[in-house]
């Protein structure tokens, strides 16, 4: 079993940053792609950004440019600068780690989600 622990969200003021930090543990052989999503009330979750196994990333283009996926495979942890952050950046934002478990099992987990207000 993988669990993840979110922290990092709160209230921040328009052109402000935030970190978001996401840390994976349990039963954990390798992790491939981690992401970030989010969901803002009465819409679909998005994809915010991903990074894989080799440091490879992706960005929604709402975000590009503004935000930055990281990892660090040591501590089985993702991270998201969020710089230059809009009021419609406001959601609650999820972590997902893709991987293998000890047993060779594939596991897709999701993090409790933080909240990341951006208001004046």
């Amino acid at each position: 079993q993988v669990q993840l622990v979110e922290s990092g969200g709160g209230l921040v003021q328009p052109g402000g940053s935030l970190r978001l930090s996401c840390a994976a543990s349990g039963s954990i052989f390798s992790i491939n792609v981690m992401a970030w999503y989010r969901q803002a009330p009465g819409s679909r979750r998005e994809l915010v950004a991903s990074i894989s196994s080799s440091c490879s990333t992706s960005y929604a283009d709402s975000v590009e440019g503004r935000f930055t996926i990281s990892r660090d495979n040591a501590k089985n942890s993702v991270y998201l600068q969020m710089n230059s952050l809009k009021p419609e950046d406001t959601a609650v934002y999820y972590c997902n780690v893709d991987g293998l478990t000890l047993l060779r099992a594939r596991f897709n987990s999701w993090g409790q989600g933080t909240q990341v207000t951006v208001s004046s």
